[in-house]
């Protein structure tokens, strides 16, 4: 096995990696905005989105930089059983959507929101609100993730520094993100989606060959014991991979990336393209975490890393392996690229949210320009909001965390909603409350010894039961096709109209 001597690669290589993406990014959100000239097709892309397109731009929603660079940090902290562990419940999130989407799509096929949803479904401004603030707490949290990521890796290979790095990415992303709305993360999100799947395994083949080949990188990491190649390794399960098993689910359930998109795929292909999603997801992080697995072999010590931690170590591996500048540029593109397409999605994601749960909802008489107008300007708040936030300084990573976990109390009660009829308004209250206050003592107390996971599992079953035994209490029965007649609120000839009011819940 080669000793691994790290070379920092030039600043002004970096700055191109950074601008050039946005550039070709640019040009094809500027094609595209000929064809988005209503709020509706900007945020829903008038619900025509293919199978192509639906996996495409699901896979690059889900491939941010956790899965770019994470796999590689969890193979080179835990071994195989880390990879396991973080590579197969972010696949599986994806496709337990299946009857999530499919179930909401049938029922109201004319919505945009998960807030819109809950709003239809008990007619209460509480359960909405709650839901809308998470829904954009979760959203700020990918902007937040994907610029730490972008940081670590231009930071790692070409020392840039971390504010030109934040101000870099956001101002391009923004920019070509603005025209075309979620057309143009559909698109651009399938072309990031080609390059991630091929410029990965590009990367990674000529990483193992300049390594010594497979079987030498595994032979040394076996030799180092720690039961670095048991994939069943306990210990991993208990220290991180429950929790990050239910996190998962979760960020996907409150991710209204994810439901924009249930709404903007076409029926038919709607299901078959979560299943695909998940399942095409499985390739880019298993090949990313064998850099992990060469930084084993390689006897990479943590300190090695610096301040960024075990996080570097794919773009550390990259940089020290003496690879071609071609590669380490292929490497930087498919880590730029994901974290462009996680934070092009979340903004999308925010303009569907403010359309329709802010401004339709607390101003009906908006026209259809200014309608617009302000659905696009939320992509520049939200994006000054994240990159101001991570530029004050403060520990943003343990702030994301934080909301994440919260956003955790969701999860029992919107499943409910969906599959349940006796499901109340004031039992989905309760829920989210109920695990919030239980759970967060809990984490708080546990969480700096034992980890999240028993803060997790408290937060769940305290959410569960007081929803269900709350609805229980209530009595009631809610019928799932009175959603069928709602209208679709950003349709021209919706807006400027006052929403129509539904039966109120419980209400066969």
């Amino acid at each position: 096995m080669p000793t691994l001597e790290f070379l920092q690669q030039s600043s002004a290589l970096g700055y191109l990696l950074l601008f050039g993406p946005g550039i070709v990014l640019l040009l094809i959100a500027l094609v595209v905005r000929g064809a988005v000239k209503t709020t509706h097709n900007y945020v829903i892309s008038g619900r025509l989105l293919g199978f192509g397109f639906g996996v495409a731009s699901l896979i690059s929603v889900w491939t941010w930089s956790m899965a770019v660079m994470l796999s590689s940090a969890q193979a080179y902290t835990w071994g195989t059983s880390g990879l396991v562990w973080f590579i197969v419940p972010n696949g599986l999130a994806v496709i337990i959507m299946v009857p999530f989407g499919l179930k909401v799509r049938k029922k109201m096929p004319s919505g945009y929101t998960l807030a819109e949803f809950i709003r239809a479904r008990f007619q209460t401004g509480l359960s909405s609100v709650a839901t809308l603030v998470f829904l954009i707490g979760t959203l700020l949290g990918v902007i937040m993730i994907n610029l730490a990521g972008l940081v670590l890796v231009m930071h790692t290979i070409f020392g840039l520094t971390p504010i030109s790095i934040v101000v870099t990415g956001i101002v391009v992303v923004t920019v070509y993100s603005y025209f075309g709305g979620l057309t143009t993360s559909a698109i651009t999100g399938t072309a990031n989606t080609l390059l991630l799947g091929v410029g990965s395994s590009v990367v990674v083949l000529y990483a193992l060959a300049k390594a010594g080949g497979a079987e030498l990188v595994f032979n040394e990491v076996q030799a180092q014991g720690n039961d670095y190649l048991n994939p069943l390794n306990p210990v991993t399960a208990a220290s991180f991979g429950l929790a990050l098993a239910l996190g998962l689910l979760t960020n996907v359930i409150a991710d209204q990336s994810f439901w924009q998109r249930v709404w903007a795929i076409r029926p038919r292909d709607l299901g078959r393209s979560f299943l695909w999603a998940g399942v095409w997801f499985y390739p880019i992080p298993l090949a990313l975490g064998l850099l992990g697995f060469i930084g084993l072999a390689a006897h990479v010590a943590p300190e090695q890393l610096g301040p960024l931690g075990n996080g570097a170590i794919g773009p550390y591996v990259i940089a020290s392996l003496g690879l071609p500048v071609i590669i380490i540029a292929l490497y930087t593109l498919v880590v730029v690229n994901a974290c462009f397409a996680a934070i092009d999605g979340a903004l999308s994601g925010v303009t569907s949210l403010v359309a329709v749960d802010i401004v339709h909802r607390y101003w009906p008489g908006v026209s259809e320009r200014r309608l617009l107008t302000i659905t696009k300007s939320s992509m520049i708040v939200a994006a000054a909001i994240a990159g101001g936030v991570v530029l004050t300084g403060i520990d943003y990573v343990n702030l994301v965390t934080t909301v994440y976990f919260y956003v955790t109390s969701l999860l029992v009660p919107v499943t409910l909603s969906i599959f349940w009829s006796r499901m109340t308004g004031t039992g989905y209250v309760a829920g989210v409350v109920a695990g919030i206050v239980v759970g967060g003592p809990i984490r708080e107390t546990l969480g700096p010894t034992y980890g999240p996971l028993f803060g997790i599992i408290a937060l769940i079953a305290a959410s569960a039961v007081v929803s269900v035994v709350v609805s229980l209490r209530e009595n009631t029965v809610f019928d799932y096709d009175s959603l069928a007649g709602k209208p679709a609120l950003l349709d021209t000839k919706n807006v400027g109209a006052p929403e129509e009011v539904g039966e109120p819940a419980g209400q066969a």
